[in-house]
């Protein structure tokens, strides 16, 4: 369902209709598959990403905080108007760099 590309030196995970359930393990483990190629600098892409839960959210806020300890980062990249109110009442948006596409995001590491 998700799928991971490589842009420069950052990892681009998109994909996906929900973060919530089974999916969270499967994002989980693509994370998971960045750091064990040392790779930190990754971007979710949320576009097509209708729901997100409260396994998911955790997911993100974990998954930052190991990448910060590693020195990178996970950024958001397009979500949309559900997800952003989601960001905003949870607090969540707070702890992440929300970008408005991809491009955006993948320049944000080199500058």
């Amino acid at each position: 369902m998700f799928e991971r590309k490589t842009q420069g030196a950052v990892e681009i995970i998109s994909g996906g209709d929900r973060i919530s359930g089974d999916h969270v393990a499967e994002l989980d483990d693509m994370f998971d598959a960045c750091l064990n190629q040392g790779q930190p600098h990754v971007i979710v892409d949320l576009q097509g990403v209708a729901l997100i839960d409260g396994a998911g959210l955790e997911l993100l806020l974990d998954t930052q905080e190991k990448y910060q300890r590693m020195g990178g980062a996970l950024k958001l990249a397009n979500a949309g108007a559900l997800l952003r109110e989601i960001f905003k009442v949870t607090g969540v948006g707070t702890r992440f760099e929300v970008f408005g596409d991809a491009r955006s995001a993948v320049r944000s590491f080199v500058s």
